[in-house]
């Protein structure tokens, strides 16, 4: 072989699996090249060029740094969506897919209903139940302007036209409105929580991942507003820390919400916690 011949996929990816995680090296390369992960294992002995090589290079030194790979790509799936993700967001995670299916079952498929996202980020919660269920009507609020950025191209990327995008903390854009359903992740680690100068966490944003010296704050200002903003019978659903499931009951509890049980992730491990305001009559 010439040695002058431009480095193949395949020992590309040999080389980038001793340094990085073998999927990651694999998102990373096809990012470098503009194709899709599926692609490389057709063309492990196409060559590649020397600038593809040298972002791929570059990426590689990155990660290894601990940049999330979502980052470094600007993508991140979640339930059936490809999303856009930024520095200004937090990265979509699989145990809110739980979060999501939850609410999913508590919305009819078929009819109309009121759906609050809060702290919506990436529009990851938003825009998967807006395209599950296209009758419902969904507001997603975000502290963040940036991040609503971000929120709002996903939409218009996956042509998702029944929800809506609202600047503000937590409950203060839904003044006056009651939802059948209210969903949210908030940030709920401590904020001395050693977790947060390690790996991914490092780079996502404090906003969006720590709330306070127990990690409960925001999840406190949720629940106890949460009636106010519920139809009757409507659910609120929560995301947490799995060992703070019995900490959200009570809140929820405190609150007057009814039915209130947490769902276990498939870890078994305490992620969601949920209530009903009951029905009137």
């Amino acid at each position: 072989m010439d040695t002058n011949d431009p480095p193949r996929v395949d020992a590309l990816l040999r080389a980038a699996r001793l340094r990085v995680d073998g999927v990651d090296a694999e998102l990373l390369l096809a990012h470098a090249l503009g194709k899709p992960r599926g692609w490389l294992y057709a063309h492990g002995d196409d060559g590649v060029g020397a600038e593809a090589a040298e972002r791929f290079a570059g990426l590689l030194a990155r990660r290894q740094a601990g940049e999330p790979v979502a980052y470094l790509t600007g993508r991140r799936g979640f339930w059936s969506l490809d999303l856009e993700v930024t520095a200004d967001t937090l990265i979509p995670r699989a145990e809110t897919e739980g979060l999501v299916e939850a609410a999913l079952q508590r919305i009819p498929a078929d009819g109309h209903a009121r759906v609050a996202d809060l702290g919506t980020g990436s529009g990851a919660i938003a825009l998967a139940i807006a395209r599950d269920r296209p009758r419902a009507r969904v507001v997603a609020t975000d502290a963040s302007d940036a991040a609503l950025a971000v929120a709002r191209r996903n939409a218009t990327a996956h042509g998702i036209a029944n929800v809506e995008f609202r600047q503000g903390d937590w409950w203060a854009p839904l003044a006056g409105e009651v939802f059948d359903l209210v969903a949210s992740n908030p940030p709920y680690i401590a904020s001395d929580d050693a977790h947060l100068s390690q790996g991914d966490l490092r780079f996502e944003p404090a906003s969006a991942l720590a709330s306070g010296d127990d990690g409960l704050d925001a999840l406190r200002a949720i629940a106890a507003a949460a009636p106010a903003h519920l139809a009757a019978g409507g659910w609120l659903l929560l995301e947490h820390g799995w060992e703070q499931g019995a900490s959200v009951r009570a809140l929820l509890a405190a609150a007057g919400l009814t039915e209130v049980e947490t769902l276990q992730d498939l870890e078994a491990r305490d992620r969601v916690t949920l209530g009903r305001r009951a029905a009137e009559g």
